[in-house]
């Protein structure tokens, strides 16, 4: 058979559009009326015996077709399918009928291979039509978009657009079930007349074994034989080759092992560049084309406008009427057949959204691309860790979703604390389903905040975790182990151990521990130690919570904030402004990790936070030392109770005299009133305001420009209310010359005594509050009674 040629009576070849709801009913119809004995299909050959499973009932498109290198399983490609692409219905048409149906394209063994030839190309998309690719492809220079130049030919600037009003305005699969496919065919044939393989060089090999495996099923079918493949490979496959020819293409072919499965896919997915060539940008209105009976658009704008009326937008069926009315306008004054996505939109914004962008934004989120996520049935091939993170995610009642979604956790339920469990692991194994957020319900370390959202390619991520072990608990755990020992820095062992508290991985804490605390005595960096306590402190806390123990913690963390505390002072001297910017976020960590520190923990005596207010003197008396630092150790003593308001007023003094160049000057003030609280430092602290308002009024012309960068950015931090009433004070006040105790006196707020009605004042919102509970006159009293 070596040198026998393709047979006269060719194979019916349907060439589509790939995710075209056009070219799918064009496909049905094609198939109805020739009633082949078998179905050939673009795609990878390996996944033939996964065909059945499309015909259960618990699989629901959008799925893909997701093929993995065996030993590494980030290595991937994906052949996305959804409802509306002819492919899908082709495969279900055979399943319906009782008919073979298989792939035909390039196997993925071939397919992976390259990648690993061309690992400095990330990214690409192999072929006008080529899957999509989950490790990177080549793209080749001078590729050409064939519906780009057929839309261009046509004098449209727009493919999306010429594609509308040739195919799917034109009742494709109306009439004559084939003309669609011949007049596309022609096409095609003219352009690779004109372009050869376009640029896409690897077609060439692809065809041929789209040829070889065609000629196998016309010996075994005869002519009964239905291909369904990208149009551009129609003329190829058409071309009267040898079977020695095409089998000299694929000789030598690199090759690895490969794995396949079907994975849910997503509408969003479909809108990115990728999958059979070029993502549809807009997915959610080709399903409404491809399900819609009739009246396409008027069945879209009453779509939009019950989105719209769901977000408490006023839309009225007016409304509806007058948007139809306008895309039908705009479409016959734009010369189209009918009213396309573009007519629609224009609609809408103009009718629906009073020419707003805003409501528009939300339309084509919803609606236009949208949230649809396929479902694969539980029979589908998988990884042993992916079958334990199904089991596990449907007893926590845990739903993937392609729409992002908020889950509160309070983890004192066992439920939520197994949730949370879950989804420190996952993000440990790089499956990052979730992501944490801020919790709106409070700050407590029994609430946590997620946002969730299941993307198509974490199905890839499940399969490269898999090496880790079997389950999710074990699979974290290994990785956990191996991350500690491969860590660099002190920091990055700490947070380690800070997320294994979180996930609970008691098996993985003593390798992360032995290494932590080797790392912990070898490193002589006080900014590396004082990046790791704050990790440690959080994790003693998240122990308690979580019930886990944390002896060995404590006393790690201990040790380290005795290093840093003998570390620092030296530390700190002669550093340049922006090193002593970054010593000072340090400095704020550490007093922010020894206050979270329980009496249950290495705290519970004082001594330590005495040793730490030790250092904090010692920074703020030391002139070698940094304005920032200085000011700023002044700044935590004063909110620790430790330093008298008078001392941290004679302290400002002394600094803001004449003889401090203005630079250190407003270096001292950025660490002292910088940061949260500053701004009602000074509001509520007549004589520190004083000093400031001095100070600055005295600076020279010529250094006035170098100072006020930094108090700009100093001031800038403070909330509006408090910079508003910082003006304030300085409207009233007497300019120039400081401000007297009394200088606010008659300012609301700033007196000197009670002020008994606006006490009063507030009393309403604390009965509803508190619920009334004695006599007013008494509370009266009482308060009056009470120091301010």
């Amino acid at each position: 058979m070596n040198g026998r040629e393709a047979p006269d009576a060719g194979p019916l070849l349907l060439g589509v559009r790939h995710h075209g709801p056009g070219s799918a009913r064009a496909v049905r119809a094609a198939l109805d009326g020739a009633r082949p004995r078998v179905v050939l299909i673009e795609g990878p050959p390996e996944a033939d015996p996964l065909i059945p499973l499309a015909a259960q009932e618990d699989m629901r498109p959008p799925v893909a077709l997701l093929a993995h290198a065996v030993d590494e399983p980030g290595r991937s490609a994906f052949w996305p399918l959804a409802a509306f692409s002819p492919e899908w219905v082709a495969l279900r048409w055979a399943l319906e009928h009782g008919v073979p149906a298989r792939f035909i394209d390039l196997p993925a063994t071939h397919t992976l291979a390259w990648e690993r030839e061309e690992e400095e190309r990330k990214g690409g998309v192999e072929g006008e039509d080529g899957p999509e690719r989950g490790a990177g492809a080549a793209d080749e220079d001078m590729r050409v978009d064939p519906l780009g130049v057929l839309a261009e030919t046509a004098g449209y600037d727009d493919a999306e657009r010429w594609w509308e009003d040739v195919v799917e305005h034109r009742g494709a699969g109306k009439g004559d079930a084939l003309a669609p496919f011949t007049a596309l065919e022609e096409a095609m044939t003219a352009l690779r007349e004109e372009y050869g393989s376009g640029g896409h060089g690897r077609d060439l090999i692809r065809e041929a074994h789209m040829r070889l495996r065609v000629r196998d099923a016309q010996r075994e079918f005869e002519d009964g034989v239905a291909v369904v493949c990208g149009a551009w490979h129609v003329p190829a496959l058409r071309h009267r080759t040898t079977v020695a020819a095409d089998r000299a293409l694929l000789k030598g072919l690199p090759r690895v092992k490969t794995d396949l499965t079907w994975v849910p896919w997503t509408h969003r997915r479909l809108s990115r560049a990728g999958g059979y060539g070029a993502g549809v940008a807009s997915p959610g209105w080709y399903a409404h084309l491809f399900d819609a009976p009739d009246r396409p658009v008027e069945r879209w704008l009453t779509k939009v406008a019950r989105l719209l009326r769901a977000e408490d937008r006023t839309v009225s069926p007016g409304h509806v009427i007058e948007a139809v009315r306008l895309a039908d306008t705009l479409a016959a004054l734009r010369g189209r057949p009918l009213p396309g996505l573009g007519e629609a939109t224009d609609a809408v914004r103009a009718v629906m959204c009073e020419g707003s962008d805003v409501p528009l934004a939300l339309v084509h989120d919803r609606l236009v691309v949208g949230d649809v996520l396929g479902e694969v049935p539980p029979t589908v091939p998988a990884v042993p860790l992916q079958r334990d993170l199904e089991r596990t995610r449907r007893r926590l009642r845990l739903k993937p979703e392609s729409a992002e979604r908020e889950l509160d956790l309070d983890l004192r339920k066992d439920t939520d604390a197994e949730r949370s469990r879950l989804l420190h692991r996952l993000r440990l194994l790089g499956i990052a389903w979730g992501r944490p957020a801020a919790s709106r319900g409070g700050t407590g370390t029994f609430r946590e905040t997620w946002r969730l959202r299941w993307e198509p390619e974490l199905a890839v991520r499940t399969a490269e975790a898999g090496v880790w072990g079997t389950t999710v608990l074990a699979a974290a755990t290994a990785k956990a182990e191996s991350d500690a020992i491969a860590a660099r820095g002190l920091a990055d062992v700490t947070g380690l151990a800070e997320h294994c508290l979180l996930a609970a991985l008691p098996g993985a804490l003593p390798t992360v521990m032995r290494v932590l605390a080797d790392r912990a005595a070898l490193d002589t960096d006080v900014a590396h130690l004082a990046q790791a306590l704050p990790a440690l402190v959080r994790s003693l806390r998240y122990g308690d919570v979580r019930g886990t123990g944390t002896a060995a913690l404590t006393e790690v963390a201990a040790g380290l904030a005795e290093r840093v505390f003998v570390g620092l002072p030296p530390a700190c001297v002669s550093l340049d402004a922006e090193a002593a910017e970054e010593m000072r976020g340090h400095v704020d960590a550490v007093h922010g990790a020894l206050g979270l520190l329980g009496d249950s923990h290495a705290a519970g005596d004082g001594r330590v936070r005495e040793r730490w207010r030790s250092v904090l003197r010692k920074l703020s008396a030391r002139d070698t030392v940094p304005g920032v630092l200085r000011g700023r150790a002044v700044r935590l003593l004063l909110d620790e109770g430790r330093l008298a308001q008078d001392e941290a007023a004679r302290l400002m003094g002394l600094v803001l005299s004449p003889g401090t160049p203005p630079a250190h000057a407003a270096a001292w003030i950025d660490g002292f009133v910088g940061g949260p609280g500053g701004g009602l430092l000074l509001v509520h602290d007549e004589r520190l305001f004083g000093l400031v308002d001095r100070w600055l009024t005295a600076v020279p012309a010529e250094a006035f420009t170098d100072v006020l960068p930094l108090l700009r950015r100093t001031f800038a931090a403070y909330e509006p209310g408090v910079r508003r009433t910082l003006g304030e004070l300085v409207r009233r006040g007497p300019g120039g010359h400081g401000r007297t105790a009394g200088a606010t006196a008659g300012a609301p707020g700033f007196g000197p005594g009670l002020d008994g009605a606006r006490a009063d004042a507030v009393l309403p919102v604390l009965r509803l509050l508190l619920g009334p509970d004695g006599d007013d006159e008494g509370t009266r009293a009482e308060r009056a009674g009470a120091p301010r």
